[in-house]
């Protein structure tokens, strides 16, 4: 029953801005922790942020201090906010979550950074 979709992807030049937003189809996010995870081609899939329901936060060294992420309970939408973009943040973004022992995986959006 669980959905996640992603949306927010798409070609945007080095150094600026996109906003990627993952909407659950329940209250999952209010419930468990959120992931977001990339995957760039030839590339292992890495997780690139958490936030956990008592707001911690976590992200990958390549990317902190540039992205942030964040949730809006009444939307069950989670958020990743990238700032000052690099060609080598190029890849397809994942939202992630796990509830009663499964995995939830949306099916990605695309994000190209151009130099």
């Amino acid at each position: 029953q669980v959905q996640l979709v992603e949306s927010g992807g798409g070609l945007v030049q080095a150094g600026g801005s996109l906003t990627l937003s993952c909407a659950a189809s329940g209250s999952i996010f209010r419930r468990n922790t959120a992931d977001w995870y990339r995957q760039a081609p030839g590339k292992q899939r890495e997780l690139v942020a958490t936030l956990s329901t008592n707001g911690y936060t976590y992200y990958v060294g390549s990317v902190k201090g540039r992205f942030t992420i964040s949730r809006d309970n009444a939307k069950n939408t989670v958020y990743l906010h990238m700032t000052s973009l690099k060609p080598e943040d190029t890849a397809v973004y994942y939202c992630h979550a796990v509830e009663l022992g499964s995995n939830y995986w949306g099916k990605g959006t695309l994000v190209t950074v151009s130099t």
